[in-house]
């Protein structure tokens, strides 16, 4: 039976209790991790947050009474237990903080029994994901889980301080702000006293943060809840957090200053990782060249060659045709796999086909220097060995070529040398840190869907100075003056300087499509306020979720995040989202459209 907590007072964590205290009574206080019954004596390993502590019962210390009670703990039951700090009579646990110590119990209260929990506490737990997102409450108290979430609390905290070193002030936005059209799609709020009204959830504090600068703040820094109604994956939450910041009266690179240091201060304190600085930087340009893509994992090499000029004049009509299509060929070297069975060849080529491929050809150049290739019968020997040549074969070496539009080929090549790292096992190492800053990224580009432009980013960042000409003439060659953090082939953070001139920001919405109506309709707070003095600023946003992530080495980013959500945006825990009562949707004027199903039957939507 559950006892109370009347008189008593933990005077230890765990793992705050050491050799220093031998010989001292304490009081420590927890959950039941394992219990050890060898008839005279009773060993029960406490864990709490900090970690495990071995308590030891011997019915002469502690009277049959408490013995007995001893006796009937379980796992995950919750226990004080006072006792005597003694060397450890046993062998020495040198995997525990307090291995080399025991508290010889005097004094038991059970404060709380539990049943049989569905899986075991235990860190790196291999039950299914399902089960334990169930019974979150439970997985919370796995060490590595805990371990995820003091990091992220620690970042926070340590980010906190720095920024407030650095002048910044903490200020609070909106949760429930104006829907807008540009960027992801919003979750909705209705209003009840505004019927046929909408709040949306914020997917970041951008505007706001820009009407801080205007209202003459300096520098902001806030660490924010957002929420975006897009497809989930392995580093992306319906609901996160950002590290946000906004600057007045800079550039970029001083936002790429204060960002690097900052970033050298958390990784100092939290991973032990001196941060080179000044961090690499590469135009977007040269990212997709290189790597396919504009968040290359810089870890491994393995960059893609452009052959274009090498395959122009050859006789194999995918390439010529991709290159008269204003295309291009460029191809991957695995090294080391040109003895790849037929059968994983053809894995990758499917592999290549869902990243838009329409299929993949490869050279295969074994040991012995023989070549067995897929299209070599429409090449020369010359412009075979050409080829060759151009992306470095060596024996043993597995060539692979995509021929397509450059954006497929970039996303097909992107995608597949990460496929190819996995396979060669050359991410092993995932404490291994490497920083890039990916710059001068296209200020928009074109929505085949929408028939018009979009902004890469938002409609606020600012067109880089020596590309403004090309605004309306050549609006895809545009540059803007943003910048992407990169880490390890994950974006973590992103920003860029803010156009803070009227006639550059009508230039802007023109160019994406809008009227001058349709601007003011969505965004005339802000150009209103931008006719009253705003400073040049620029800004930035980490996604915190995904930064402790890599801290941490977790594999997905709900290791990090106490109440994650799983694939569909659903909670398993509460079973979020659920029906409400016709009562309030009444309230808030809302009828719920029948499913198709009903509709096939001819009955009627439901009327709230």
């Amino acid at each position: 039976m559950a006892e109370s907590m009347k008189g008593l007072h933990r005077t230890h964590r765990c793992t705050e209790v050491s050799r220093n205290h031998i010989g001292e009574t304490v009081t420590v206080m927890g959950w039941v991790q394992k219990r050890r019954n060898l008839g005279s004596l009773i060993f029960i390993d406490l864990r709490d947050r900090s970690g495990l502590l071995q308590l030891i019962f011997d019915e002469n210390d502690i009277g049959s009474e408490g013995f007995g009670k001893a006796g009937e703990l379980r796992s995950e039951y919750v226990i004080a237990a006072t006792g005597r700090v003694e060397a450890r009579s046993g062998a020495v646990n040198e995997n525990l903080a307090t291995g080399d110590i025991e508290i010889r119990v005097t004094s038991l209260r059970i404060l709380s029994e539990s049943l049989t929990p569905p899986f075991p506490i235990e860190a790196n737990s291999a039950t299914k994901e399902e089960l334990r997102l169930k019974y979150r409450y439970l997985d919370l108290r796995r060490p590595d889980i805990q371990h995820n979430l003091m990091v992220k609390s620690r970042v926070a905290l340590l980010a906190r301080n720095f920024m407030a070193n650095e002048g910044f002030l903490e200020i609070e936005t909106p949760m429930l702000t104006k829907s807008t059209p540009e960027g992801a799609r919003d979750y909705l709020v209705p209003s009840r006293i505004h019927p046929g009204s909408f709040y949306a959830l914020p997917q970041s504090p951008q505007l706001f943060k820009q009407l801080l600068m205007c209202g003459g703040y300096d520098r902001y820094f806030q660490i924010a809840r957002c929420f975006r109604d897009e497809d989930l994956r392995a580093d992306r939450q319906p609901e996160f957090t950002q590290m946000d910041m906004e600057l007045s009266f800079v550039d970029i690179d001083d936002v790429i200053d204060v960002n690097e240091r900052l970033l050298a201060v958390l990784f100092k304190e939290i991973c032990g990782v001196e941060v080179q600085l000044p961090i690499q930087r590469m135009p977007y340009a040269e990212a997709m060249a290189r790597f396919g893509s504009d968040k290359p994992d810089l870890r491994f090499g393995m960059e893609i060659q452009d052959v274009s000029e090498i395959v122009k004049d050859c006789g194999f009509g995918v390439f010529t045709g991709a290159l008269e299509q204003g295309g291009s060929v460029r191809g991957l070297n695995a090294k080391g796999q040109g003895q790849m069975p037929r059968k994983k060849i053809d894995a990758l080529v499917d592999f290549a086909k869902g990243y838009g491929a329409k299929g993949l050809a490869y050279i295969a150049i074994h040991p012995d220097g023989t070549v067995k290739s897929s299209f070599a019968k429409f090449m020369t020997e010359e412009q075979l060995q050409a080829l060759i040549q151009a992306m470095d074969g060596q024996p043993g070496d597995l060539l692979l070529f995509a021929a397509d539009r450059n954006k497929i080929v970039f996303n097909v090549l992107g995608s597949l040398r990460l496929e190819l790292a996995q396979i060669m096992g050359l991410l092993k190492d995932n404490h291994e840190f490497r920083f890039v800053w990916i710059t001068e990224f296209p200020l928009l580009e074109y929505s085949e869907e929408e028939n018009r432009y979009v902004a890469m980013h938002h409609p606020f960042t600012m067109p880089m100075e020596e590309d403004l000409d090309q605004l309306e003439t050549n609006p895809g060659a545009v540059r803007a003056k943003a910048y992407d953090i990169v880490l390890n082939g994950c974006e973590i953070g992103g920003g860029s300087v803010r156009i803070h001139q009227s006639d550059i920001q009508e230039r802007m919405f023109r160019a994406l499509g809008f009227t001058q109506e349709q601007a003011h309709a969505q965004f005339g707070f802000l150009l209103n306020a931008f006719q009253y003095g705003v400073p040049p600023h620029a800004g930035l946003a980490y996604g915190l979720d995904r930064l402790v992530m890599l801290m941490t080495g977790a594999d997905n980013i709900r290791e990090v995040i106490a109440f994650p959500k799983v694939k569909d945006a659903s909670c398993l825990m509460t079973e979020a989202p659920g029906p409400v009562d016709r009562k309030q949707l009444d309230e808030l004027g809302i009828c719920l459209a029948a499913p198709a199903e009903e509709k096939a039957d001819g009955q009627e939507p439901e009327q709230a």
